[in-house]
């Protein structure tokens, strides 16, 4: 795998991260979260299991803009 197939995308002006997942060749949107447990949801919504293990895992997960797990607007 090339590049981490789940993106959280940098904060946005009004608060919240873009998630995008990398399927089938495209990428899809699964929501903005304004929060882990957001972004848990979205990944356990898409058929990934133990999607609390994922979000430190550099294999799956990249942190675009801003520091991990920081939601605040930029």
């Amino acid at each position: 795998m090339a590049n981490p197939p789940i993106v959280i995308h940098r904060p946005t002006p009004s608060g919240g991260r873009r998630v995008t997942v990398h399927y089938e060749g495209r990428d899809e949107i699964l929501g903005l979260a304004h929060s882990d447990h957001d972004v848990i949801v979205f990944l356990s919504e898409a058929g990934l299991e133990e999607a609390d293990r994922l979000l430190d895992n550099p294999v799956w997960v990249e942190w675009r803009g801003g520091r991990a797990h920081h939601y605040e607007a930029a």
